[in-house]
């Protein structure tokens, strides 16, 4: 099981290798489409990295809600715990 901590680095990382954020602009709090300027697409690529990394199928519409790094951790966390 990951713990958030976990979860974090491992966004972190995606966040900064395949959309080459600058780690420092990467907080729980930091909003995925205005402060890390994400787009539809990135959004769309962003959930088959984790889907990669979780194994899990994850819905669109799980993610519609997803403005913030902590929203993306607590829907992986979700993911993961079921």
């Amino acid at each position: 099981m990951q713990s958030r901590e976990q979860i974090l680095q491992a966004l972190t990382r995606i966040l900064v290798d395949e959309f080459e954020i600058d780690e420092a602009d990467i907080s729980p709090s930091a909003s995925l489409y205005e402060e890390l300027d994400l787009d539809s697409i990135d959004a769309v690529d962003l959930v088959i990295k984790l889907q990669q990394m979780t194994g899990k199928k994850i819905k669109p519409e799980e993610f519609k809600a997803v403005r913030t790094v902590d929203d993306v951790v607590s829907a992986i966390e979700g993911l993961v715990e079921e």
